[in-house]
C-alpha cells in the first residue's frame, strides 16, 4: 500500500544577479527586497509554512550570506530552512536546472519549485496536489498564468487535458501561457545535469514535454513578476489595490 503524501519540501530560487532590477540588487538580493511591508521571499516562506510544508531549500549566490542572515533558520514560521550555496561552492550562480540539480540531496524524490522574485500571495501549495502528483509518473507539473504585457506571446501552449506543448507543435488552438516559475518536479526533470554544472531548465522543460511528461494547470490569481524597479514601486505604491495585482482574463483551460 502507498503511503500517502503530507507535503512535499521545496526548493526557493533565489541565486540570480537580478541585472533588471539594479541599483538596488547591487546592495540586496532580489528576492529580499521589501513588497508591501516584507521581504518578497518572505511571502513565499509564509505560504509555504500555511500549506504545511515543513523543508524548504533556498539556493543562493549573489550576496548569499544576506539569506540567513536575515532569514535563520526558518523556526519564527515553523519551517526548516536549508541553504544551497552556489557562490561558495561553485563561484556563483549555476541557473534553474543547475541549481535544482544541485540541491537534489537536500530534495528527495518530488519537490515544489518556485521563484523567488515572483508575487503570487493567493497561490495555495495543495497537498493533495503534490500526492496526486507523486501517484503519477509525470517529470513535472507547472502552473502557468495569463500572459502579461511583457511576455505577451507566452511560453508553453496548455491543452485541455493539462498537457504541456511547445508552442510551433501544439495542435492549432492550444493556447499559449506564461510559466508562472511555480511547479512540482522529480530528479528526472534535471537527468544529466551534473551537480555543479551550469544549466537552464527550459531544454530540460521541452525534453520532458517531447517525452509526453509535462503536466500543466491554469492559474487565474493575482501574479507579478517583480523584475524591474517600475514593477516593484507600483506595487509598494498601489498595496493590494495597484493593477498589477489585477489578474487578466484567460481563455479556458485545466486550472489550479
Amino acid at each position: 500500500m502507498t503511503t500517502p503524501v503530507r507535503q512535499l519540501p521545496a526548493l526557493i530560487l533565489a541565486a540570480g544577479r537580478g541585472e533588471r532590477m539594479r541599483p538596488l540588487t547591487d546592495t540586496t538580493p532580489k528576492p529580499l527586497l521589501s513588497v508591501q511591508g516584507k521581504p518578497l521571499i518572505v511571502w513565499h516562506l509564509e505560504a509555504l509554512a500555511r500549506d504545511g510544508v515543513r523543508d524548504v531549500v533556498i539556493n543562493t549566490a549573489h550576496l548569499e550570506d544576506q539569506f540567513p542572515a536575515v532569514l535563520g533558520d526558518g523556526a519564527r514560521w515553523g519551517l526548516r530552512l536549508h541553504y544551497s550555496m552556489e557562490g561558495r561552492d561553485h563561484g556563483g550562480a549555476l541557473e534553474t536546472a543547475g541549481g535544482m540539480a544541485k540541491a537534489l540531496p537536500q530534495l528527495g524524490e518530488a519537490f515544489w519549485v518556485l521563484a523567488g522574485d515572483v508575487f503570487v500571495p493567493g497561490f495555495r501549495f495543495e497537498s493533495a496536489a503534490a500526492e496526486a502528483f507523486v501517484q503519477g509518473d509525470d517529470w513535472g507539473q507547472m502552473w502557468l498564468v495569463p500572459n502579461p504585457p511583457h511576455v505577451p506571446q507566452g511560453d508553453f501552449a496548455l491543452d485541455a487535458t493539462g498537457r504541456v506543448w511547445r508552442k510551433d507543435t501544439a495542435p492549432a488552438g492550444t493556447p499559449a501561457y506564461t510559466y508562472s516559475t511555480i511547479g512540482l518536479y522529480r530528479p528526472a526533470m534535471v537527468a544529466g545535469v551534473r551537480a555543479g554544472e551550469k544549466a537552464a531548465l527550459r531544454p530540460c522543460l521541452e525534453r520532458a514535454i517531447d517525452a509526453g511528461k509535462l503536466a500543466g494547470r491554469l492559474y487565474k490569481g493575482p501574479w507579478v513578476d517583480v523584475g524591474t524597479p517600475q514593477r516593484l514601486a507600483e506595487l509598494n505604491d498601489g498595496g493590494p489595490a495597484s493593477p498589477l495585482m489585477a489578474a487578466p482574463a484567460a481563455p479556458s483551460a485545466p486550472s489550479a
